[in-house]
């Protein structure tokens, strides 16, 4: 994809995170539906009506790369790779002198579990501070206690994300923490612009099957991919890929339990509950961030 730089108009010198994930989004729901025929950078910014110069600044902004490379992440033979290079992690740990593969993300994000006597109560009496901020993905919710952070959803509307929020944690006194919300994601998102240490504290709530499951994705790394298959058997539930499925599709705190890194063995990019794009947009970021 070569391209010619063309004026930009004033309008398009500085795009707000917000609106570069938009056009990304587009891009890719546009690329993932003609992925055989490989766009050139010319079809691609006529989709989304933005000159072939604006469109390759906003995806080197975003992602770090051009679109051309963010295509090559969305292909299915990346996919296969990243999946052939899981099978790795594990000797990759012990070659560090860690225990095993946890240890790479116990170093991260350190996980706190519910009691069943707590989750049954519906979060009484836990006090719970939200707010809404942007992410390169789309603005999220995110939520916390004094454990940790306990819920990061994506959408688009405060009033939506806080009807998901309330029914999760229906007997929680909610208070609505905008600034410490923004600092929260900014150190999700953006750990090195935040100038604070990586490690991050989350609390699981669900059932002991659940935060297996959950547990066992902080064992995929960025850049790496796993399948269903491949959870159950790290939860020793080979046959119950279907119940695994079902507790991927129930984690409520996105990125951080990075079920996104889950893929059908085929290679495919299987559903994600905050949109198969959204999904594919994560990946190829790490892949791209990771190189």
């Amino acid at each position: 994809m070569s391209i010619t730089p063309n004026e930009a108009t004033s309008a398009e010198e500085s795009e707000p995170l917000q609106r570069q994930y938009k056009i990304v989004k587009k891009s890719i729901e546009f690329l993932r539906t003609n992925l055989r025929s490989q766009p050139s950078l010319s079809e691609l910014s006529n989709q989304v009506h933005m000159s072939e110069y604006h469109l390759q600044r906003v995806f080197s902004e975003w992602a770090g790369i051009s679109p051309k490379k963010f295509l090559q992440y969305l292909t299915k033979e990346y996919a296969l790779q990243a999946l052939s290079k899981s099978n790795s992690v594990e000797q990759s740990a012990l070659d560090l002198g860690l225990s095993g593969p946890n240890r790479l993300h116990d170093l991260l994000i350190k996980c706190v579990s519910m009691t069943p006597s707590e989750v049954k109560a519906q979060g009484k009496g836990v006090e719970l501070e939200y707010g809404m901020g942007e992410t390169p993905f789309g603005p999220a919710l995110v939520a916390w206690t004094e454990k940790g952070v306990c819920h990061l959803m994506f959408n688009d509307r405060l009033e939506d994300a806080l009807f998901e929020l309330k029914q999760s944690w229906p007997k929680a006194n909610l208070s609505e923490n905008a600034l410490g919300a923004a600092s929260l994601l900014e150190r999700i998102f953006f750990p090195s612009i935040a100038n604070s240490t990586p490690s991050l504290q989350v609390l699981l709530k669900g059932t002991e099957f659940q935060m297996k499951v959950w547990e066992a994705l902080l064992k995929t790394p960025p850049s790496f991919l796993t399948t269903y298959g491949g959870v159950a058997a790290e939860v020793n539930a080979a046959k119950a890929q279907r119940a695994v499925g079902t507790a991927i599709g129930r984690n409520s705190i996105a990125y951080l339990i990075p079920c996104h890194r889950v893929i059908r063995a085929t290679g495919e990019m299987s559903n994600y509950r905050w949109g198969v794009e959204r999904k594919m947009a994560m990946i190829a970021r790490e892949a791209a961030r990771e190189k």
